[in-house]
């Protein structure tokens, strides 16, 4: 009975115990809140009357939809500050990755972001999270028919009009790769629904929704104002090669997404100029249309999958149950009504990589994206062995050769993108470029110098040549532009080899 009475007690006592030390802790949790509410600044209350209250009890946060903080100004606020900086109360941004300098670039920025399904969802979400100050987030509605399909069933009618309907809004079936959207928010237009999380985020960005089909008419609508960045998430052919010829034709920068549906492998998705997008048929058609339409051979980052397509559209069957023809029942010329089978995780990827690109465009921070070169092992083999050979019909001896096969792809792949140094137009970048290394060889830039990572530079039996025969000075007096880029590559080869 003792132990009994012992246990009882002691039980009590730790229960006393955790009730106190409950109740202190709780009051130093109201007490840092109170201090974090009063240095929040008062902003206007939009139309929705948005209250910050939902994250931080009894503190009104307002939204200035009119012109918004300069991003200098916007990160001076103590609350915004935080939010993007990595603290020990916080899951961190950028301030502390990039630095304040670099930051007030992103935060002064604005991005426009058409299309917000999969890809652009996930893209504008973290454009928001990264601390842009300004986003035009553009999605359209399409519920009408036309002319097309008067003598069309009409349960098929209604299907297909349900489709458009869906196809701008958001959908159960939209939800597996949605970045934001819930059950509560289907039926609700994309763009609107992320303005609705959006700015339970991040409520001092300006957010501008509009539920519109981009073209000719409503090209001047959506592109003045000068865009920072310009991201093309659109999946119909004919709505992204006019964006893509716009873009183009206003100077604005572009990012585009390709196919991202019937993928599954997300280390096969790249970044690099649209000549250079393989296995991709919306990168093809593309391709062909800007080069047909408009004379645009490239110039355009694209994001795309290396990876052959896993899956095939699904068949679009009439109302008697056998396949049809799917262009007599598109509502808008050239949309797509046949479903692409989606595995929701692949676009959510593209839109990070998309978020991620831009970003450190926006803030000068440098990247050098993974070149897409197709060459094997044997391929760098017969580099490498090329250079010994060659090192021996013109210096004697391969002792100065310092680079092994491995340093030999880093050189091939990373430093000359797997082409010869004096190819820089755009008219050289295509999927021939990489398949052989017949005509490439790896030579000194500096004949003074040792054959190693930060003096070898690629080029084409003829041009090794003549470099041969000519000295650095008289290369950096007549052809500076060249000389300089040369230097600018192999000036980063030593930094990533800390030489």
């Amino acid at each position: 009975m003792e132990d009994r009475f012992k246990c009882i007690a002691m039980v009590g006592s730790g229960a006393l115990l955790g009730s106190v030390s409950t109740f202190f802790l709780l009051r130093i949790l109201r007490r840092k809140l109170e201090s974090q509410c009063s240095s929040i600044k008062a902003i206007e209350v939009d139309r929705n009357e948005f209250k910050a209250a939902q994250t931080i009890k009894n503190c009104k946060v307002v939204e200035d939809r009119g012109g918004g903080m300069a991003g200098e100004d916007l990160l001076k606020d103590e609350i915004v500050s935080e939010q993007l900086t990595r603290d020990k109360f916080v899951a961190g941004w950028n301030i502390q990755f990039f630095g304040l300098e670099f930051q007030q670039k992103v935060t002064a920025s604005y991005v426009v972001v058409i299309g917000l399904g999969g890809v652009g969802s996930h893209a504008a979400s973290m454009l928001l999270r990264s601390g842009v100050g300004r986003l035009l987030l553009v999605d359209f509605d399409q519920t009408r028919t036309t002319g097309k399909q008067t003598g069309f069933n009409l349960l098929i009618i209604c299907n297909i009009i349900l489709i458009y309907w869906l196809h701008e809004k958001v959908s159960l079936s939209s939800l597996n790769r949605h970045a934001v959207a819930m059950r509560e928010d289907v039926g609700i237009p994309k763009a609107e629904c992320l303005k609705k999380h959006f700015s339970a985020i991040f409520p001092e960005c300006q957010i501008d929704a509009r539920v519109s089909l981009y073209d000719a008419s409503s090209e001047e609508d959506i592109l003045s104002g000068r865009p920072d960045f310009v991201l093309d998430c659109i999946d119909n052919i004919d709505t992204k090669v006019a964006l893509l010829a716009a873009c183009v034709r206003r100077g604005l920068k572009v990012l585009s997404a390709t196919g991202a549906g019937a993928r599954a492998d997300p280390t096969r998705i790249r970044v690099a100029d649209l000549r250079e997008s393989t296995n991709d048929p919306l990168s093809r058609s593309v391709r062909h249309r800007l080069r047909k339409d408009y004379g645009i051979e490239g110039g355009i980052p694209v994001v795309f999958s290396l990876e052959k397509p896993k899956v095939k559209l699904l068949p679009f069957k009439g109302s008697n149950g056998e396949e049809d023809n799917p262009a007599d029942y598109q509502i808008v010329p050239g949309f797509r009504v046949r479903i692409i089978p989606v595995l929701g995780t692949i676009p959510a990827i593209f839109g990070q990589i998309m978020a991620s690109y831009v970003v450190t465009q926006l803030a000068g921070f440098e990247v050098h994206t993974e070149p897409v070169v197709n060459l094997d092992t044997d391929h760098y083999h017969i580099l490498h062995q090329r250079l010994i050979e060659h090192e021996e019909l013109l210096y004697g001896t391969a002792m100065q050769v310092q680079v092994d096969v491995a340093e030999v792809m880093y050189i091939v792949k990373e430093l000359w993108r797997g082409r010869s140094a004096r190819d820089r137009s755009i008219e050289h970048v295509g999927r021939g470029m990489w398949r052989s290394v017949k005509e490439l060889m790896l030579v000194r830039w500096d004949q003074r110098k040792p054959a190693s990572v930060s003096n070898l530079i690629l080029l084409k039996f003829k041009e090794a040549d003549e470099h041969e025969s000519r000295t650095l000075d008289d290369i950096k007096e007549n052809e500076p532009e060249y000389f300089g880029r040369v230097t600018s590559v192999l000036k980063r080869a030593e930094l990533d080899f800390g030489l």
